[in-house]
């Protein structure tokens, strides 16, 4: 008969794996140990390995979660409004709040998921490209007009603007994430068409622009 798991058994994994990646985002992968991990805890490796057979698992639980959670308010945005230019808004709005006190798991998706083995790695991948899957479709409906080839490249562009905020952004200084995220909307929707405009011309007529 299979032991019943104790009631606050989701409550400590999110411990170990909130503390995990912590010390990943700040280590490395390769630089984090259980035992680091057992000390952060405050418990013993013997406890950790009852969540967990090994690092990996901590990782990929790490990513895992972390992407669920974004593909969930994404998709819930996504169908938030009939109004093309809000449903971006709300996309945005919605991935900047998933951040919120996410930023270590953040990290470590960019960091590290390249490190897990191809199954694994295959999972996570498949729920990222979900995400840019809903997003270029909110823009492509937004910039109805967007020549085709230049849509991935913006869809990135806005995400790179997004992704990297943690770097910079600090809570009740300046810009609040729901105005940043207006923010990074804006500039790509009003934008990005001239943008487009621009850098789809031949070099030499962009250097006659720019002079004149």
């Amino acid at each position: 008969m299979a032991r019943p798991r104790a009631q606050d058994y989701d409550t400590k994994r999110s411990v170990i794996l909130n503390k995990s990646a912590e010390l990943i985002a700040h280590f490395g992968f390769a630089g984090t140990s259980i035992t680091m991990i057992a000390d952060a805890c405050k418990v013993s490796k013997a406890n950790i390995f009852h969540y967990y057979s090994d690092k990996e698992e901590v990782l990929f639980d790490i990513i895992r979660i972390h992407l669920e959670a974004l593909v969930e308010v994404v998709e819930t945005a996504y169908a938030s409004s009939g109004d093309v230019r809000e449903r971006v808004g709300a996309i945005s709005v919605a991935i900047l709040e998933c951040y919120r006190n996410a930023d270590a798991q953040h990290q470590v998706q960019i960091s590290s998921l390249k490190l897990l083995p191809d199954e694994r790695r295959a999972e996570l991948v498949k729920m990222e490209r979900r995400l840019v899957a809903l997003l270029s479709d909110a823009l492509a409906q937004a910039l109805f007009d967007i020549k085709p080839r230049f849509l991935k490249p913006v869809t990135m562009s806005m995400f790179g603007m997004l992704n990297w905020h943690y770097l910079w952004f600090r809570e009740s200084k300046g810009l609040s994430r729901e105005q940043y995220a207006r923010l990074v909307t804006e500039l790509i929707l009003s934008g990005a068409q001239t943008a487009v405009e621009i850098a789809d011309q031949p070099r030499h007529l962009q250097k006659e622009e720019a002079a004149s």
